[in-house]
C-alpha cells in the first residue's frame, strides 16, 4: 500500500532569514521524516529490463517461424496482441458439391487454382503464426523460470538484510 507523502517546511523564520528552502524542507512519509535531498533511484520502465535467460531456440524452428526474405523471428521482441492469441472458433466445413465433368470448363479450373492458392497461403500463414506463438511461449516459460529464481534470490537477500538490521536495532536502537 502506498503512503501519501507531505512536504513540510521546518522553519518559516529561517526562510525569512534567507536560507534555502531545499535545505529546510523534508518529506514526511509514514511517520518518518526524510531529507529532501536524499538520493532516491529514478523509476525504471519494466519494458527496458533485460532478464538473462539461457534460451537459444533451434535454428530450424526459427526458420519455420520466419517469413523467407524478411528479418528472422525474435521471440524476445515479438509480442502478440490479445486478439491474435484468442482461440479461433471451429467452423464446420461446407458439404462438397459434386460438379459434373461436362460443367468443368476453363473458368471452373481457374477458380479452383485461385482457391487452392488462397487456401495454401492461409494454411502457411496459420502455421507460421502457430510456430511463432510456440517459440514465444517457450521463451516466456524460460524467462518466467529465471524471474522466479531471481525473486527467490532477492527474497533470501532481503531476509539477510532484515536480520542484520534487526541485530543493529537491538544493539543501537531503532533507526
Amino acid at each position: 500500500m502506498r503512503h501519501r507523502r507531505k512536504r513540510l517546511v521546518l522553519s518559516t523564520e529561517a526562510l525569512a532569514a534567507g536560507a534555502e528552502e531545499e535545505a529546510l524542507c523534508c518529506w514526511y512519509n509514514a511517520g518518518q521524516i526524510l531529507p529532501a535531498n536524499r538520493n532516491t533511484p529514478s523509476p525504471i520502465d519494466p519494458e527496458t529490463i533485460q532478464v538473462p535467460v539461457g534460451y537459444e531456440p533451434d535454428p530450424a524452428d526459427l526458420a519455420l517461424s520466419s517469413i523467407p526474405g524478411q528479418e528472422m523471428f525474435d521471440p524476445r521482441k515479438r509480442k502478440f496482441s490479445e486478439e491474435e492469441l484468442k482461440p479461433q472458433p471451429m467452423i464446420k466445413k461446407a458439404r462438397k458439391v459434386f460438379i459434373p465433368d461436362d460443367l468443368k470448363d476453363d473458368k471452373y479450373w481457374a477458380r479452383r487454382r485461385k482457391n487452392n492458392m488462397a487456401a495454401k497461403r492461409s494454411r502457411d500463414a496459420r502455421r507460421l503464426k502457430e510456430n511463432q506463438i510456440a517459440i514465444r511461449a517457450s521463451f516466456l516459460e524460460k524467462e518466467n523460470s529465471a524471474l522466479r529464481q531471481e525473486v527467490a534470490d532477492l527474497r533470501k537477500e532481503l531476509g539477510k538484510c532484515k536480520n542484520v538490521l534487526a541485530k543493529y536495532e537491538a544493539r543501537h536502537g531503532p533507526l
